[in-house]
């Protein structure tokens, strides 16, 4: 007679979890070097490049923070 397995028994530990309190403080560290960055870039006159790598860094600015507000 074979044994059955507990489908809903979880399979992993306390230490591989990640809280949302851990979370929250690498999005806020993640979101002061996203600003950083843009901060940099804003700073790059000479750089043709600059203007699309800032777009998408303010996007990604924007989607972090509206994150941050939702933990």
């Amino acid at each position: 007679m074979a044994t059955e397995k507990d489908i809903d028994a979880a399979d992993w530990t306390d230490q591989d979890l990640l809280t949302r309190d851990e979370a929250g403080e690498r999005l806020v560290e993640e979101i002061e070097a996203t600003r950083a960055h843009l901060s940099e870039l804003e700073s790059r006159t000479d750089d043709p490049n600059a203007p699309a790598s800032m777009e998408m860094t303010r996007r990604r600015l924007i989607a972090m923070e509206n994150l941050q507000e939702s933990l």
